[in-house]
């Protein structure tokens, strides 16, 4: 590096970079820095060149490793950043596009060196790095560990104060970066983090009054999706399309951070490039969900997580009961637009999650939003294409519309909303549909596929429980909406005598054989029936509560009949059955009334007719639904604490 421009290949050859990390000693107040920083670099804006790039510094840095002992020189690059800090603000207002430069190398250098110290290092090893001085091999001072929490500050501060313009754009991402990076040690270890050097400073001392700024300067960066700068807006060479020059190691070291925090990538498939046109949006998003997961200190909760679960829209005048310390207003309509406009990436959905879970103030807001279907549909997408989508991502958007569905308002209005033309939907054409209709079946749809694929028992009661919430509110179903409902329950139905009739054919087998153990057929079959059940209960909350919104239901119930006639009489299902049998019953003898040979229009009339004529003290109004629907609740409360793997839950269903 230096001050003509480099290239990747080059920087392993480099000078000023073989000066930095060799035995030589290099005063913070030596020409060697405006040197070292005075360099423009091709951005790395994918994968294989930010592997590259690594490999091409990766003995830079361990020399460094092994040489800083003796010449502190990483703590001199760190004072050197300092010093330009001061006045980057100033810098900023006044167009000093130069010292800009110089600072967002300096920032890029540091991420590099940082990745690979921790990495190789322990987190006590990193911090005796940054208090390494020029004496003897192996010493250092004993009051300088506030080095690093100075940079800490510094990249905080930078982030909040600094102004958002396109020659501050890469500063600020490069600073976002950084943090990122310095977050990055649970990623080498397999067991949660709970007390950190590192973190304490975050969460206490100089940077604590700042959280709250903080998590807002990223709620914005994330909500504006500011783009990267044009090429020829600043000095520094820079990518249309790219953002920072660590943007690909970063991001990488981020993600895999998400899917440590989430679900351990297990099961997981690489998620389709998003469009990277918002780095800093991006990374901010990123910063915030590590911290809002940062385990809660000894003695003190994450002030991030505080920050985060209390803050409040700008349009709110009220006084909080309980006021947080770290609370903060941010205007609500902006972050449900960008909200909406950014579920097709995981960590947006993470968000969204979070968010939902955790702040009242904004599950609130979005449950009374009239256009809830610009939230739920790009949410019903990710399940719809659920074979090209990670398992975390489709773990989370199951889960926040199993959160939007314990709220009854929302079960009504979603009947209400009638969408034409859904595009992604193949299956079948769906010119005009209710958003409750087509919720209904992409679940299913979910469920199917879960069946044959997954086959996570899991994902099965999760996505029963979201339609167990629904099924009292279920208002004018679609034909086919209803249709797939009597599909789901006659797969079930099948798997349910298939696996019974293995069990019996099993068990006349061994009867005459001692040789081998008998295969735990009784296990699957709980499984199935346990899944029948829900099904049979969400069938009957619906005729229960609102059959006469559901023609097409009670239709469809009577075209497959036959399918619940083995039910009838069985012990585990005999208490459900009694309305779905009394509602069969009841309609059937109304058309051998009506006559044979009729239209599906005439079947329609006379099931019309006949929910006027049916007695409402016929229906039994029983407890077993909501009993049904409080367990699933709180089985979804226990997943939220540990946000387990789905291959700790996964049981065959066939």
């Amino acid at each position: 590096m230096g001050a003509n421009s480099s290239t990747i290949s080059e920087l392993s050859e480099n000078d000023y970079l073989k000066k930095l990390s060799g035995t030589e000693t290099i005063s913070e107040n030596e020409p060697f820095w405006n040197q070292l920083l005075s360099f423009t670099f091709c951005t790395p804006t994918n994968s294989a060149d930010s592997k590259v790039l690594e490999e091409a510094t990766i003995n830079i840095c361990k020399a460094l490793i092994e040489n800083n002992p003796r010449t502190g020189n990483l703590g001199s690059l760190i004072r050197v950043l300092l010093s330009r800090t001061k006045e980057l603000k100033i810098s900023a207002e006044c167009q000093n596009q130069l010292f800009l430069w110089q600072t967002h190398n300096a920032l890029f250098i540091i991420s590099c060196l940082l990745k690979v110290f921790i990495s190789h290092v322990s987190e006590r090893e990193l911090i005796n790095h940054f208090s390494y001085h020029q004496t003897e091999p192996g010493t250092y001072e004993s009051d300088v560990e506030d080095l690093l929490e100075e940079l800490l500050f510094c990249l905080i501060h930078l982030i909040v104060e600094v102004p958002l313009l396109d020659i501050t754009y890469n500063v600020l991402l490069e600073a976002v970066t950084v943090l990122i990076v310095f977050l990055s040690y649970q990623l080498f270890h397999k067991e949660i983090i709970h007390e950190s050097i590192i973190h304490k400073y975050l969460m206490h001392g100089r940077c604590l009054p700042y959280t709250s700024r903080l998590v807002k300067t990223l709620l914005y960066n994330f909500i504006r999706q500011e783009k990267s700068p044009p090429p020829g807006s600043h000095m520094f060479q820079q990518q249309a399309d790219g953002g920072g020059l660590l943007y690909g190691l970063a991001s990488g070291v981020a993600s895999g951070l998400w899917t440590v925090l989430t679900l351990g990538g297990v099961g997981s498939k690489p998620t389709p490039q998003q469009d990277q046109s918002s780095p800093l949006a991006n990374q901010s998003l990123l910063l915030l969900l590590v911290l809002a997961n940062l385990t809660d200190a000894p003695d003190c909760p994450n002030p991030f997580r505080q920050s985060i679960t209390s803050f409040r829209n700008t349009q709110d005048s009220s006084v909080p009961p309980s006021p947080s310390a770290h609370s903060f207003q941010i205007n609500f309509n902006s972050l449900y637009t960008a909200l909406c406009e950014q579920q097709t990436s995981d960590q947006a959905t993470l968000l969204l999650y979070t968010l939902l879970h955790q702040n009242s103030n904004v599950r609130t807001y979005v449950l009374s939003r009239t256009d809830i279907e610009s939230l739920v549909l790009p949410i019903l997408e990710i399940l719809y294409h659920v074979e090209d989508r990670n398992s975390h991502h489709v773990y989370m958007a199951l889960i926040i519309l199993l959160i939007l569905t314990e709220d009854d308002g929302f079960n009504r209005s979603i009947h209400e909303v009638i969408l034409k033309n859904i595009t992604w939907y193949s299956e079948r054409v769906l010119t005009e549909i209710s958003l409750g209709s087509l919720l209904i079946l992409v679940v299913i749809r979910t469920i199917q596929y879960n069946m044959t694929r997954t086959r996570d028992k899991y994902l099965h009661t999760n996505c029963l429980a979201a339609l167990a919430n629904m099924s009292a509110q279920f208002r004018s179903l679609h034909q086919y909406a209803a249709q797939r409902i009597i599909s789901l329950f006659a797969l079930l139905s099948k798997k349910h005598n298939k696996v019974l009739e293995q069990a019996t054919q099993s068990l006349r087998g061994q009867l005459g054989s001692d040789d081998s153990p008998l295969p735990d057929y009784a296990q699957d079959l709980n499984v199935i029936e346990e899944v029948i059940r829900m099904m049979l209960e969400i069938i009957n909350s619906c005729l229960a509560n609102s059959l006469h919104h559901n023609p097409n239901l009670v239709y469809a119930l009577l075209y497959k009949r036959e399918l619940f006639e083995q039910f009838r009489s069985h012990p585990s299902f005999q208490d459900i059955m009694q309305n779905i049998d009394m509602v069969i019953s009841f309609f059937s003898s109304r058309l051998e009334q009506a006559g044979t040979d009729l239209s599906v229009e005439r079947v329609l009339e006379v099931i019309k007719q006949g929910v006027v004529a049916l007695p409402k003290d016929r229906l039994r109004h029983d407890s077993g639904m909501r009993q049904s629907r409080k367990r699933n609740e709180t089985e979804r409360e226990d997943s939220h604490g540990a946000l387990v793997p789905w291959s700790q839950t996964q049981r065959e269903i066939s």
